[in-house]
């Protein structure tokens, strides 16, 4: 099922403009669904409604016809007649269970046939959106969500696009949904998300409301299998655009992928985050940025879960296509890598661990000087981490490389103490972890000596003392 809709997907290349694809099945039935079922028994009186002169003769004779008299093609047969009457209902009932109806109708006619979106889109009625768009802020949440599915098919089965005003409304109230806490109708939301980030023009909106960030702030926070997959898929469709593709890991997006690549458990989530993947190497214009994707990958470790996806040798074509494919590139990019630039996509990545290039004298001989180059922007990002990570590792050897930096650089001192390193590192001096506690003051007492020699003596006492059991370092710290 994922795999026909990735394949689909890909037809993109052919035409850039828009994704068209089918619409793929949720595996999972999400609440909205469950309760559209619920709605469809119930038996609306549209004949009080006609003698209370809250319809027309012509909305009770249309209506009564398609959904009482079963003239399932009525639409067809009078598209002006069903635009009219439909709108006229979503715009002057008040009532939440006959707009709940209604909206289960309208949705019913559009997914039997994509192509009665024109129905709607080219009706007199003036704006199409406001009516549905108005309905956003109802109180109930299943006309809420039943009218952003509307909104969406509408948007997306039509060749105009949404006017700008009305997609900023729109995009920005699916992102505030996807941030609520416990929203049941999540999954609904990731769906219109899914529609609409197929269509190119679409894409740049979503960024502009702050997008793409707020998708990646919530697959950080580990939600359920079935949400994470549509939330990837979202991020999947993003990086056609080659500048979306490129933006990507501005926003942390390889490191929280490869998070979830390593937890995951089902295929789908596992397929569509090696299509992101994918993306981010083949899509981007710009081959220093691709290879900045592949360096970032690997310091997230994606080589080894695709060792384990290798030895797992999945019945799934994509996925091992995929995992070849990432496997090549990734190692590509090992063989031509510098030490330097270890190192420095490391810092980037946030994730510092005790890996060869730290504790090599030799590298920091030879690299100490280039931690200043960019605008110090290795420094500057050392010196956040000693602030934001609540990580020891990370911490201890944040310490240690800014000791290094200082014994190796003769202005490092003066820079550290600027960048406001030197209060971090001396703040780390009572911190609950020994081996924080004992990297901090390592890299204060580089910051403080003069006499390396001497230094370089009680560093090396140090060192075995800390080999041999000793904390007392750590423990007057």
């Amino acid at each position: 099922m994922d795999t026909k809709v990735r394949r689909d997907v890909e037809t993109e290349r052919y035409n850039p403009k828009k994704v068209y694809i089918r619409e793929d099945m949720i595996a999972a039935t999400s609440v909205l669904q469950i309760r559209a079922s619920e709605i469809r028994q119930s038996q609306i009186n549209w004949q009080s409604y006609l003698q209370s002169q809250m319809i027309t003769q012509r909305d009770h004779d249309f209506i009564v016809n398609l959904d009482q008299r079963g003239q399932k093609d009525l639409p067809d047969r009078n598209p002006e007649g069903c635009a009219d009457v439909f709108l006229n209902l979503v715009a002057h009932i008040s009532k939440d269970n006959t707009i709940q109806y209604v909206l289960v109708l309208i949705d019913d006619i559009l997914s039997e046939d994509k192509s009665r979106v024109k129905i709607f889109r080219n009706a007199r009625h003036g704006n199409v959106w406001q009516p549905f768009l108005s309905l956003l802020n109802r109180q109930d949440e299943f006309v809420q969500h039943m009218s952003s599915r509307i909104i969406a098919k509408l948007a997306c089965w039509h060749p105009q696009l949404m006017e700008k005003s009305d997609l900023h409304h729109y995009l920005s109230w699916l992102k505030d949904e996807l941030k609520m806490n416990n929203n049941d109708y999540i999954q609904s939301v990731a769906r219109c998300l899914q529609m609409m980030l197929r269509v190119d023009e679409y894409r740049f909106a979503f960024l502009s409301v702050d997008g793409i960030s707020t998708l990646l702030s919530i697959l950080a926070s580990r939600v359920n299998f079935q949400v994470q997959y549509q939330l990837v898929f979202c991020l999947w469709v993003l990086t056609f655009n080659p500048l979306l593709a490129e933006k990507m890991n501005k926003f942390n997006a390889i490191p929280i992928l490869a998070d979830i690549l390593s937890d995951s458990v089902k295929e789908k989530v596992t397929r569509i985050v090696l299509a992101v993947f994918r993306n981010l190497i083949e899509k981007p214009e710009d081959q220093q940025v691709a290879k900045e994707h592949c360096i970032a990958m690997v310091q997230c470790k994606v080589l080894k879960q695709l060792s384990i996806l290798e030895q797992k040798r999945s019945d799934d074509e994509d996925i091992m296509n995929d995992v070849d494919f990432l496997n090549e590139r990734l190692q590509a990019s090992v063989q031509d890598l510098s030490s330097f630039d270890q190192y420095a996509t490391e810092v980037k990545s946030g994730r510092l661990e005790w890996s060869p290039v730290h504790k090599s004298a030799k590298f920091w001989r030879e690299n100490a000087a280039r931690l200043n180059e960019r605008g110090q922007e290795l420094l500057r990002t050392l010196v956040h981490l000693l602030e934001k990570s609540r990580d020891p590792v990370v911490l201890a050897v944040a310490c240690y490389d800014v000791g290094e930096y200082v014994r190796h650089y003769p202005r490092g001192k003066h820079i550290i103490e600027q960048l406001g390193g030197k209060q971090r590192v001396m703040y780390l001096l009572s911190h609950e972890d020994p081996n924080v506690r004992y990297e901090a003051l390592l890299a204060v007492q580089k910051l403080m000596v003069h006499n390396w020699e001497y230094l370089g003596k009680q560093l090396e006492k140090e060192q075995i003392d800390k080999q041999s059991g000793g904390t007392a370092v750590g423990a007057k710290a």
